[in-house]
């Protein structure tokens, strides 16, 4: 199976958004090149510089699935039934939506209600060798306790927001070291960085 990464644009001081989820100059750092990139979202087109744009290809390109949770999900209204890029969803919630589903028949979504851990495996079987992207916040925390992430991967921007939504809540005082960070591509607003989780699995 393919490898599980929790990704995410990220101010300098760890959040990944405010504390009423608006995300300030997180995602500048998509509008500020040349190279238009079309997503699947109606009316949404990045304009990336050519670092950013070749990275942002390799990163979706092998992209499988995706794992988010129930709040982003319907802070989104599930993106209309369609993720931004184009990827299945699996959703971990308590409740099913089904009059969402209803609505949206043809969504390539997915509604688990076991746990973390059931929704990573079964993105990891629509994924097949492909990524499992894992959203930022509870979910990635939650992975990350459990051992089921590979990576981390942050769009590392220049800003402090001084307080919010961290990458990794919850984690109460406990150091948790990663591997040597991979600088992928630095780039105009954000450096594009990827670290290896130390698991006691991987040698």
């Amino acid at each position: 199976m393919g490898t599980v990464v929790a990704q995410a644009s990220t101010s300098l001081d760890g959040y990944i958004a405010k504390a009423d989820n608006s995300i300030g100059g997180l995602f500048d750092w998509y509008q500020v090149g040349d190279i238009e990139v079309p997503t699947a979202s109606s009316g949404l087109t990045f304009r990336l510089t050519a670092a950013s744009a070749a990275y942002w290809e390799q990163w979706t390109s092998d992209l499988g699935a995706i794992v988010c949770g129930r709040t982003l999900f319907d802070f989104t209204d599930g993106w209309g039934g369609r993720h931004t890029m184009d990827t299945p969803v699996v959703v971990v919630t308590h409740r099913v939506p089904t009059e969402w589903i209803a609505k949206h028949p043809q969504a390539p979504f997915e509604f688990v209600t076991d746990g973390v851990a059931a929704a990573v495996a079964r993105a990891q079987e629509i994924a097949g060798a492909r990524t499992v992207a894992v959203t930022a916040g509870t979910i990635a925390a939650q992975c990350l306790r459990l051992g089921l992430l590979d990576y981390v991967a942050v769009d590392l921007v220049p800003v402090l927001l001084g307080g919010g939504r961290p990458f990794f809540p919850g984690l109460n005082g406990e150091e948790v070291p990663l591997g040597d960070p991979e600088v992928c591509i630095p780039s105009v607003r954000v450096t594009h960085l990827r670290m290896p989780v130390l698991r006691p699995d991987r040698t």
